[in-house]
């Protein structure tokens, strides 16, 4: 069974944020990195418990190359997405939307 997909608000700015540093970094390299975070997201919808709860019932998906993870939890039939932040950032942050 796959899952349907729900963003959070907050998701578009961090996924705009870090796609704007990559970019301006190396041309391409943002699109490089939301191309991770759509495979990432597509394998989190097709087997969304088999990744570790880090938090109550919030789970994390590490983003390959990239030093980025998906914080998410599964509700019913949706996989809902609560933030995707660098791995060095303060975990408050994103536990704060939970």
């Amino acid at each position: 069974m796959k899952y349907v997909l729900v963003f959070r608000p907050e998701v578009r700015d961090d996924l705009s944020d870090a796609y704007d540093w990559y970019e301006n970094q190396q041309t391409g390299l943002g699109d490089e990195f939301i191309d991770c975070v759509d495979d990432l997201l597509n394998r989190v919808c097709m087997m969304p418990e088999s990744y570790a709860i880090v938090y109550r019932d919030i789970r994390r998906a590490v983003i390959k190359r990239f030093p980025y993870a998906v914080y998410y939890r599964v509700i019913s039939s949706r996989v809902v997405v609560t933030a995707i932040f660098h791995g060095r950032r303060d975990s408050k942050l994103w536990r704060s939307r939970t």
